[in-house]
């Protein structure tokens, strides 16, 4: 298998859009001056990366910020136009608090169309429905998506936190292919790659897009149980060999499974965004993988 670097581009799917090995998830894009979330975009740009995920729920707080991160990404476009043309721009929907979940064919309908109005674009290049509504049947969820694709709102479509027999279920109802899974997926979080989640993907072509590579940022800090503390020390060891920080090595991780996951970074911080480049010096060896893997396991490989 061939190892790409971060920055060489590779299809989304079967989409025919080509994207970065690394992304920016903007869950925490929000409550900032326009002039402030402009300069974080330009940070990702001038770190190599051009796939920007969002979703109608980021910025909600429990009570309000419902669509926060996509009205603030909508002003920058407002004094920015150029920049939608540059990025791969994804977002989801399907969760509505306090229900929490509606995949009905008129929420996500609407859902999406709401979300293109807040960002201030007539089409996304990628929308995703969050996580499962477990009372919508998948027929209904395909003519929804099946509309927003062939009336021009969304060019492409994926699932986030979807399981595979879901995955499989929609699939069967849908007239164009599911090109992106979105899982939880680190070196503290594996169940991707158990559940065969990360195998499904590479059975049908799609790109595997990875929420929390740093396990909610606790492998950027000391780690407060046995289990973190060990996938840490690995990381540590690895990272000194190399010569980067430990989490260019657990993103290098993430991107190093023959699945090619594209690891959503989170950093709302400039300077830990432009950090990202240095993941493209990074190749892992097979020995090295399994290190963090087994320290990740508490046990050796059986």
């Amino acid at each position: 298998m061939t190892i790409l670097s971060p920055t060489t581009l590779r299809p989304l799917g079967q989409s025919g859009l080509m994207v970065t090995g690394l992304g920016w998830g903007m869950w925490r894009f929000a409550g900032q001056d326009v002039a402030s979330a402009r300069r974080l975009i330009d940070s990702v740009f001038e770190a190599g990366i051009n796939f920007f995920d969002t979703a109608d729920i980021y910025g909600f707080n429990g009570s309000g910020g419902f669509g926060d991160a996509e009205a603030l990404l909508g002003e920058v476009f407002a004094q920015a136009p150029e920049l939608r043309a540059k990025m791969v721009l994804a977002s989801k929907g399907g969760i509505i608090p306090p229900r929490p979940y509606d995949s009905s064919y008129d929420y996500l309908v609407g859902a999406c169309e709401a979300s293109l109005k807040r960002m201030r674009i007539e089409s996304l290049d990628l929308w995703q429905i969050h996580r499962p509504d477990l009372l919508t049947h998948p027929e209904e969820i395909a003519r929804a998506v099946n509309h927003l694709i062939e009336s021009g709102k969304i060019r492409t479509f994926g699932v986030s936190n979807y399981t595979i027999a879901q995955t499989r279920a929609l699939a069967a109802h849908l007239d164009h292919p599911i090109v992106s899974f979105q899982p939880e997926f680190s070196p503290i979080a594996l169940d991707a790659m158990i559940d065969g989640t990360l195998d499904l993907a590479m059975e049908i072509g799609a790109s595997v897009l990875a929420w929390s590579p740093l396990g909610g940022g606790r492998l950027a800090k000391n780690g407060e149980d046995s289990r973190t503390k060990a996938v840490i020390a690995a990381l540590d060891a690895v990272a000194a060999r190399h010569g980067v920080s430990r989490t260019s090595i657990a993103y290098a991780w993430v991107g190093r499974h023959p699945s090619q996951p594209i690891a959503l970074v989170g950093t709302q911080n400039p300077a830990r965004i432009l950090e990202t480049r240095e993941v493209a010096k990074v190749s892992l060896s097979a020995d090295e993988w399994y290190q963090i893997l087994v320290a990740s396991r508490g046990a050796p490989m059986p």
